[in-house]
């Protein structure tokens, strides 16, 4: 065979093996909604810090993009409040049942607005997130009041949300570590209160207890650009750190499959299609909100018990180590007693510390 009885028939099988790739990327890959598409976007800081879009990342596309920091960066956040209906009143403040709309979900809260007259530029306010609590167990009304009502009669609207899947909130509990959802509705909240004619839109942070720890830094991430964020006891900042640590928390109740199927799916199909936490992957770097500290444009406060039992105050101490190679405004407040809850003789100091940091950042 001369070389041209031989280039010609491999350079036709060559352009035709061409061919094929480029017809299954582009036709039946990308539509394939599991498979991790990546793509390159641009980065947009607005005026306020808030970051719009990213550069220089990889944007994942697929069933789970949106637990990824840059997806959800490049995500709009848009609700208002429903109908509020009167739950309770004494003389520093009134409480109301209400809703906003999440992901096309009703999810439910406790709105607290304090007496008194009202900022011209309206009420400072916080996005009020509660942690682990079995979903069927939870009560709009029943946790967290103590803490809800100190905020208030210090001069901020409250809104305590139901986490979808919470009491009467539609929707399945999507857990607060493998998955965007709680993240979604946190931000959506924050949004709600912004649209709202009696709150300061300039001046609406967050506050999160145990598993909101994760839930809000996520959200930070998201919205480099909020204010002033609070968190308790929290857990999960690098997911290596849940590794290390773990969390003994015996009031947990795993969904099954016969009480939330949907759940168990999507995390199965998470493992399948990323495996669990490893540092070396691309998808688990940019769903720890630790990988976006440098972003953060807002003021961080966190406060733990070292005899807390449920979570350890390492989490805690492990991302003080972090923020300390950062600009961010931080700080870690310790208490010797307290537990979980930071309950006690330490829960007034707490209480009285997280008023007067919102004050100085909200006000």
């Amino acid at each position: 065979m001369n070389r041209r009885s031989f280039y010609l028939p491999t350079m036709a099988l060559f352009v035709f093996a061409t061919i094929i790739a480029v017809y299954y990327y582009y036709f039946i890959n990308r539509e394939n909604p599991v498979t991790p598409i990546i793509e390159t976007v641009e980065r947009k800081i607005n005026e306020g810090g808030i970051v719009d879009e990213i550069v220089g990342e990889n944007k994942f596309t697929g069933e789970f993009a949106e637990m990824t920091i840059p997806v959800l960066r490049d995500r709009n956040f848009s609700s208002q409040l429903g109908e509020l209906r009167k739950y309770s009143e004494n003389a520093t403040h009134t409480s109301y049942l209400t809703s906003y709309d999440s992901d096309g979900l009703k999810v439910n809260g406790l709105l607290t607005i304090p007496k008194g007259v009202e900022p011209e530029e309206g009420w400072p306010a916080v996005v009020f997130v509660h942690g682990y609590i079995p979903p069927t167990i939870y009560k709009t009304t029943g946790n967290y009041a103590e803490y809800v009502n100190y905020l208030a009669r210090n001069g901020f609207v409250v809104f305590k949300i139901d986490l979808r899947g919470h009491d009467q909130s539609e929707g399945t509990p999507g857990g607060g570590y493998y998955s965007s959802d709680y993240v979604i509705d946190t931000l959506n909240a924050r949004a709600a209160l912004q649209s709202s004619d009696f709150v300061n839109a300039d001046a609406v942070g967050l506050w999160g207890h145990s598993m909101a720890g994760n839930v809000l830094m996520r959200a930070f991430a998201a919205r480099p650009g909020i204010p002033a964020v609070v968190i308790w006891a929290g857990a999960v900042y690098t997911y290596a750190d849940m590794q290390e640590y773990g969390i003994d928390d015996n009031s947990y109740r795993p969904p099954t499959t016969g009480n939330n199927e949907e759940r168990v799916r999507k995390r199965q199909a998470l493992r399948d299609q990323y495996g669990d936490f490893t540092s070396d992957s691309e998808f688990w770097k940019q769903v720890a909100p630790s990988n976006y500290l440098n972003d953060l444009k807002g003021a961080l406060n966190i406060h733990h018990a070292v005899d807390d039992t449920v979570v350890s105050v390492e989490y805690s101490r492990n991302l003080m180590g972090l923020l300390a190679e950062t600009d961010v405004d931080h700080k870690l407040y310790e208490y010797n007693t307290g537990g979980h809850n930071i309950s006690g003789g330490s829960f007034s100091t707490a209480m009285q510390r997280t008023v007067d940091f919102y004050k100085s950042k909200l006000q």
